[in-house]
């Protein structure tokens, strides 16, 4: 494994590679690879041990009972799957996991995990700094998927990206990935897009957008 890698991951913020092969250098763990578009983990599995991508992207998605797919986030490598829910009454995983690209996974058992943090207290730091971002993270999703409207998502959305002092804001995502973002068909996107420039509320070139009429945009968040 290239230990190069881990110095990327927020699990090992601030700490050096010869302190980040030392701590690994005594702990057991496996690697695990997976094909583009493999199943890594379903839905209520169990979460036993801390699994950490070191090469490719996986993705978080949920099925809803139509069939229709909601893709919730995207984990590039140095990411970590479920950390918020390694531990726990209810530790299972609460979305699909699944391969986008060629994966390989660097995977900790639990209890070989605790030992981990407690080697070090720049691991437990970190590890807590992240599962409290992962719950800040699914919080604000959930109060996204809240919106009733196509609209209302994109307009939050944008707010979201633009924070209270911008106008402009590079889009990161494609209409496809925001249609799975947002867990509707691409042309509605489109469609919704057109109709916010139609009535001068924002205006897009490329990857820019900006807005024109912050008021009417946030009005639309209670739609």
């Amino acid at each position: 494994m290239d230990y190069s890698i881990l110095l990327k991951a927020p699990l090992f913020s601030g700490m050096m590679l010869a302190e980040i092969m030392s701590v690994i250098s005594i702990t057991p763990y496996r690697i695990k690879k997976y094909k583009s578009g493999a199943m890594i983990s379903q839905s209520g599995e169990p979460v036993n041990s801390f699994m950490m991508v070191i090469n490719g992207i996986v993705k978080g998605e949920m099925v809803d009972f139509s069939g229709r797919v909601i893709k919730i986030e995207e984990i590039p490598t140095a990411g970590a799957l479920a950390s918020a829910f390694i531990f726990g009454n209810r530790n299972k995983f609460p979305v699909n996991v699944v391969a986008m690209t060629d994966t390989s996974l660097m995977i900790i058992e639990r209890a070989d995990f605790v030992k981990f943090l407690k080697s070090n207290d720049k691991l437990l730091t970190n590890f807590l700094d992240t599962i409290s971002n992962r719950s800040q993270f699914l919080s604000e999703k959930i109060k996204f998927l809240n919106f009733k409207t196509i609209r209302g998502k994109l307009a939050q959305y944008i707010l979201q990206a633009a924070e209270p002092d911008k106008s402009e804001i590079k889009i990161g995502m494609t209409q496809n990935d925001l249609a799975e973002y947002f867990g509707v068909a691409r042309p509605s996107i489109a469609r919704v897009i057109s109709e916010l420039e139609t009535e001068g509320i924002i205006i897009t070139k490329g990857k820019t957008l900006k807005i024109l009429d912050k008021k009417r945009l946030t009005e639309l968040t209670i739609e």
